[in-house]
């Protein structure tokens, strides 16, 4: 099974494609941002491999942001234990997801993890790499399921929010105001 998605960005120039794989043992999201940055061309190819869970287990991210080189890779273990570059980060322990800032991409991951209900909601912690910083740090983020194909999404403690329309694959198809499938 394989389903595809094009996005482009609402805010700023720029587009990202975006894969769905199913494989043996879980799940592949494979894709590419092109955008500006502050005005400065990017480009962000983006693999992330998930278990039969829909929990990822790593992540690797190349490519460049204006002038800064990206090549990074974020692992997780069984335990839920994050490494970054293979050094470890026991901050994002406990992380069930990744959120790769440059791509709406990830949102798929906790919108099929966790399955929920209309009316339900669940909190999430996700191991978030900032674009265009490139830090990873713990985003702390609520999900909840408000219609077959509506999420309300909300990070930062409430400080950003979106209704999420996805598709039948669980991909985001309307985020404003940052994102809408073509």
């Amino acid at each position: 099974m394989a389903d595809s998605v094009l996005w482009r960005r609402l805010d700023v120039p720029g587009h990202d494609a975006c894969r769905l794989l199913a494989l043996d043992a879980g799940w592949r999201l494979a894709g590419t941002a092109v955008f500006a940055s502050n005005g400065a061309p990017s480009a962000l190819a983006y693999d992330v491999a998930c278990d039969s869970a829909w929990q990822t287990t790593a992540a690797c991210v190349t490519g460049w942001v204006g002038d800064r080189t990206v090549d990074l890779v974020l692992e997780a273990d069984a335990d839920r234990r994050w490494w970054l570059d293979g050094a470890r980060r026991p901050d994002l322990d406990g992380c069930r997801d990744v959120d790769l800032g440059c791509t709406p991409s990830t949102n798929l991951l906790p919108i099929r993890r966790l399955d929920l209900a209309v009316g339900d909601a669940a909190d999430v912690r996700a191991a978030w790499l900032r674009v265009p910083g490139l830090t990873v740090e713990v985003l702390p983020q609520v999900y909840r399921r408000e219609g077959e194909a509506a999420y309300r999404y909300a990070s930062r403690g409430g400080a950003f929010e979106a209704l999420l329309t996805v598709n039948a694959a669980g991909f985001v198809v309307r985020y404003p105001p940052l994102w809408e499938a073509e």
